[in-house]
C-alpha cells in the first residue's frame, strides 16, 4: 500500500514524501512529536474556542514550518511520520494555503 505525506504552500510544487521505505512512528510518540513542535514555534489554535484537534495542530505546525523547514530532509521526514501515525492515515495531503487536510 502507497503511504505518502505531501504537503502544499502557495506559489511552490507540492512537497512530496514517501514513507514506504520508512519506520512507522508510535501514535503516542507521533502526538507528543507534534506537540512539541506545535510549541516550539509558537503556533496559535485554528479555532476561536481554544480547541485543538490533531488534525489542525498538523496544519498549523505545517503552516508554521514553511517550505524553508520542509527542505531540512530529516525534519520533513519527521513530519511525515508523525502527521500519518497521529492521523492513522497512510495517505496524507496537508494543504497550508486553505489549511485543511484531505486523506
Amino acid at each position: 500500500m502507497r503511504s505518502e505525506v505531501s504537503v502544499t504552500f502557495k506559489g511552490i510544487a507540492p512537497i512530496r514524501l514517501d514513507l514506504n521505505e520508512v519506520q512507522p512512528m508510535p501514535h503516542d510518540v507521533a502526538r507528543w512529536w507534534l506537540d512539541d513542535q506545535f510549541t516550539q514555534m509558537g503556533c496559535e489554535p485554528l479555532r476561536p474556542t481554544g480547541k485543538l484537534l490533531t488534525a489542525d495542530k498538523v496544519v498549523v505546525v505545517a503552516q508554521a514550518a514553511g517550505p524553508a523547514k520542509f527542505a531540512e530532509a530529516k525534519w520533513a521526514q519527521e513530519f511525515a511520520r508523525a502527521s500519518s501515525a497521529a492521523l492513522g492515515k497512510p495517505v496524507v495531503h496537508v494543504d497550508v494555503t486553505t489549511l485543511s487536510i484531505s486523506f
